[in-house]
């Protein structure tokens, strides 16, 4: 099924492009601007395999590197979030473009920061307080893992029971995947993170070592923070899902996350981007408990530009994924004119529900 649905996504993107619509339609859906999301930004493998979920958060850096060029041959100036958050405060129409990164993989470090750095751009990095510390729980990764090496089926411990799903084939592994995933992201966080290890050590993955081989340290964190165009924000401690948590545990999260990340690098962060960050990870309550906070925005996943109205919204500000599975500078010029977006939410400029 995702196969099918990029599929369909990607002929309906073709379709929109070709007919040249995207640019009729953009000086109504093209907005003041956006901001990308990205995660990994590593080289595509030699030997991709078949049975990779979790591609669609990796672009490579040929692919970023033109995309920073297509922003730049369209005029669109690349901000940092406070630049954005003023933009929007007092009613520029100067268009504009973030580049965030959440989750603070070493490749960004290695890959994506020199990009910027040689063509002297801001962007910003989301650290999860926990992950510099080797303590992050990378679970859709290890998720990956698990079903990839199984070769007849996987054993999920849920509801006191053995959850037994085949891996024996190709869509069998894309099947099981799908349904552990998504159960895995309805069930609460406690839950969800006991069920992770529990699957983690039935079947041999050593979930700080992959956090370990994964994330960067604090001390490469502190050489971009050391770097004026370099911004570093919150990303909770723990990556877990906002929403699904009580207030004061929300609260910890957030607070905790921007206390570990003043002690670690000196300055206390502004920003802020919500884990998963769709709707049913970061709602209304939570856009207030950001700005109690004390940050000055917050970024979800939401699909969207951002227009003037979202100067009262500067906790719920949505973002453009730059995804694996869409690495054409065709899609992203579809995305600079913010024509899907405009379908996709019904012409809805502002989304804070």
């Amino acid at each position: 099924m995702p196969k099918v649905k990029t599929a369909m996504m990607k002929a309906a993107m073709a379709g929109l492009y070709h007919s040249g619509a995207h640019r009729l339609l953009a000086p109504y859906t093209q907005g003041v601007g956006l901001i990308f999301t990205l995660h990994h930004v590593r080289p595509a493998p030699r030997a991709p395999q078949p049975f990779a979920p979790n591609r669609i958060l990796e672009v490579t850096p040929e692919f970023l590197a033109g995309v920073l060029d297509q922003v730049a041959a369209a005029g669109l100036d690349v901000v940092t979030l406070d630049e954005a958050a003023g933009r929007l405060e007092s009613g520029s129409d100067a268009r504009f473009v973030c580049f965030t990164f959440d989750d603070g993989y070493r490749d960004n470090f290695e890959y994506a920061y020199p990009l910027f750095k040689a063509r002297d751009l801001p962007f910003t990095l989301y650290v999860p307080t926990r992950y510099p510390d080797g303590h992050g729980e990378l679970w859709w990764d290890a998720l990956e893992e698990a079903i990839a090496t199984a070769t007849h089926e996987i054993a999920v411990r849920r509801d006191g029971e053995m959850w037994r799903l085949p891996t024996a084939s190709l869509a069998d592994k894309e099947r099981s995947y799908e349904q552990v995933y998504w159960w895995l992201r309805e069930i609460d966080e406690e839950t969800q993170r006991r069920a992770v290890r529990a699957l983690a050590e039935d079947n041999g993955i050593d979930l700080g070592a992959e956090c370990r081989k994964q994330v960067m340290p604090w001390d490469d964190i502190r050489t971009m923070a050391a770097d004026p165009r370099v911004t570093i924000g919150a990303h909770t401690k723990d990556h877990y899902a906002i929403a699904k948590l009580r207030e004061v545990e929300a609260m910890d999260q957030m607070v905790g996350s921007a206390d570990r990340i003043e002690k670690e690098l000196g300055t206390r962060p502004a920003h802020f981007a919500y884990p998963y960050g769709d709707p049913g990870s970061a709602g209304p309550r939570d856009f207030a408990l950001a700005a109690k906070a004390g940050f000055k925005t917050a970024v979800t996943t939401r699909k969207g530009m951002l227009f003037s109205d979202h100067k009262a919204h500067l906790t719920a500000l949505p973002r453009v994924s730059l995804n694996g599975d869409y690495q054409s500078l065709t899609y992203t010029a579809l995305y600079l004119s913010g024509a899907p977006f405009a379908l996709w939410n019904g012409f809805q400029q502002v989304d804070a529900a």
